[in-house]
């Protein structure tokens, strides 16, 4: 219920409430088992994991290739390193068989002497037997070139043996030999050449495998995050349509609340105004969100209510009774009625003010206009049967007058007209009363109303000996009024303002156009209206009134003087109210009278 209000700030924090009807399993989920995240963040949350997931495949998948890649050339390194050794070795070996060979031959050609055994040339031999079965381990071993290159060196191996074989065949068989190994040797070293070449071929094969990978990653994670931003767009277009449908309700509430003429607040368990609108703070100008309701807050009278409409804490809604209060200087009267209310989890209240002003002086008004009309039914009825009586009484009146001829007899038959026509007075003024009035209305210029009242009231004004002052407005003031019924006001007005008078007094009349400010309430707003009035002022300086004769002055039949009828003001009164207007009296005993009248005029 978050309406226009005094920025105070409260040391709660954000106000929540609700109402203790809803159930809890529609409430808002809070606690540990509340979501995390909020519902919009997920597309996002999920996307981010997608491209996570797709960038650790991708560097495993690169790292697996790099790796394979590596492991490749390392092996064939190792494979054309081992053959190079190996062929090393066989030269080494092969040229250690060849030169004991040639020095045994040579040592039997100058008939040297040799150990009984050619131990050196069987350890070369021997070494060189070793190395033959590793050509059964290498890859190529199965190739031509190299099973021709073993069967020649088992067979230069052979040769060996026998001094005269190697004299005759072991030159040839070491030359082949030789070529043949030598061959093998240039082959391994193109070998190695093509071996850079597929290390190169397999680092481009890799790299273009990666980049691939990579443009599918990129694509994948262009789609992932075309999918996300989809999701996200159309997550918070949902959230911004739930937020401007909260906040378009939420100012609706507001200018709904404002534009109550109702004052309601909502205050907590611990008695402090958590929030509350226009209208509450009109009334409690001293309040604020925040502030406790046992502050002075506002006036005396505003205080007690506070205080009695929070004296307990109610279960249902409840009546706390009307209450009269002073609100700028006007007095209001208020319903008070208190409902539960669930705030911050604890039970707290909605109160509410209901202005009554209205309805109390329609009922009064009401309970007036229902006695005045038995009043009048009865009096009318009275009036009838008085009447006729009368009419007998002085017509025997008149007829004893011209009989009568001692002066006591007739004193006598004078004051019994007086008291007849006191009678007839009373019978006409009850019979106005009591009838309906209607109003002839037409175009009626109110200062020739006026002038006219003061005339017909000369001969008082002449014997009481004061003067009339006339404060007239500038400018005519024309209103479609009854002229004959608003003379019969100013003659009345007129003529109690003489008798109050003391001679050689003043009374004043005054006129003046007015606009009167009414306010109207709109939708989150109270808009004013300026409607245009014409003010009438009787003022004297006689003996004015006190209170107890002001509050009784319009009713029927009440008079403080010897000889009135009581009805006068009460006509006055029904006269000005069946013209839409207001009259009201301001008097201290001892200063003067002031009657002020108000008459709607109407716009052109």
């Amino acid at each position: 219920m978050a309406t226009n209000f005094k920025p105070t700030e409260s040391p709660e924090g954000e106000i929540v409430y609700r109402r203790v009807s809803v159930p809890s399993e529609e409430r808002a989920p809070q606690g540990p088992g509340a979501p995390r995240f909020d519902p919009t963040l997920m597309p996002l949350l999920v996307g981010c994991a997608l491209l996570l997931l797709f960038v650790l495949i991708l560097g495993n998948l690169s790292v697996r290739r790099v790796e394979d890649t590596s492991q490749k050339v390392l092996v064939m390194e190792q494979q054309f390193a081992a053959r190079a050794n190996l062929l090393l070795q066989y030269r080494i070996a092969l040229t250690r068989v060849d030169n004991e060979a040639r020095d045994r031959m040579e040592a039997e050609a100058r008939h040297e002497l040799r150990p009984p055994f050619d131990l050196r040339l069987d350890t070369a031999r021997s070494d060189l037997n070793k190395l033959i079965p590793l050509f059964d381990h290498l890859p190529l071993a199965d190739m031509p070139k190299w099973r021709t290159f073993r069967n020649d060196i088992l067979t230069y191996i052979d040769t060996t043996n026998d001094n005269r074989e190697y004299s005759l065949h072991g030159f040839e068989n070491f030359q082949r030999v030789d070529r043949e190994l030598n061959e093998i040797i240039r082959d391994t070293s193109n070998e190695q050449d093509q071996i850079f070449q597929q290390s190169d071929a397999l680092q481009r094969s890799s790299a273009r495998s990666i980049k691939i990978w990579s443009l599918i990653a990129i694509l994948a994670g262009l789609f992932v995050a075309a999918g996300t931003v989809s999701e996200a767009q159309r997550r918070y277009r949902q959230m911004r349509q739930s937020m401007d449908t909260a906040r378009r309700e939420r100012e609706f509430s507001n200018q709904m609340l404002g534009g109550m003429v109702s004052a309601i607040a909502a205050i907590d368990r611990q008695d402090r105004i958590r929030s509350a609108n226009a209208s509450f703070f009109e009334i409690f100008p001293n309040a604020g969100v925040g502030s406790s309701v046992h502050d002075e807050v506002g006036s005396t009278e505003g205080m007690k209510i506070l205080q009695a409409a929070t004296a307990t804490h109610v279960e249902e809604s409840t009546y706390r009774g009307r209450w009269n209060l002073n609100k700028n200087g006007t007095a209001h009267t208020y319903d008070v009625y208190s409902s539960p209310l669930e705030i911050d989890g604890e039970h707290g209240q909605i109160l509410t003010l209901v202005d009554a002003s209205e309805a109390v002086k329609a009922e009064a008004a009401l309970r007036r206009s229902e006695s005045l009309a038995a009043v009048g039914e009865a009096a009318a009825q009275l009036a009838h049967e008085i009447k006729n009586p009368l009419g007998s009484i002085r017509l025997g009146v008149e007829m004893l007058r011209e009989h009568t001829t001692t002066d006591d007899a007739l004193r006598t038959i004078t004051l019994v007209e007086r008291g007849i026509h006191h009678l007839n007075k009373l019978v006409v003024d009850v019979t106005q009363f009591s009838r309906r009035r209607e109003l002839d209305r037409s175009k009626v210029n109110l200062q020739e109303v006026i002038d006219s009242s003061i005339d017909m009231v000369a001969d008082r004004i002449q014997d009481k000996q004061v003067s009339v002052k006339k404060y007239y407005a500038r400018a005519e003031i024309i209103g479609n009024w009854d002229d004959e019924q608003l003379r019969e006001v100013f003659l009345n007005l007129l003529a109690n303002a003489i008798d109050a008078s003391e001679p050689q007094s003043t009374v004043e009349v005054s006129t003046e156009l007015i606009g009167l400010s009414v306010g109207t309430r709109s939708v989150g707003a109270v808009d004013h209206i300026t409607k245009p009035m014409a003010r009438i002022q009787v003022v004297d300086h006689g003996s004015g009134m006190d209170a107890k004769t002001q509050v009784r002055l319009f009713e029927p039949f009440f008079t403080t003087k010897k000889r009135g009828t009581g009805l006068g003001m009460s006509i006055v009164r029904q006269i000005i109210e069946l013209h839409g207007g207001t009259i009201d009296v301001q008097s201290e005993p001892g200063k003067g009278t002031k009657f002020r009248i108000e008459l709607p005029v109407p716009t052109a």
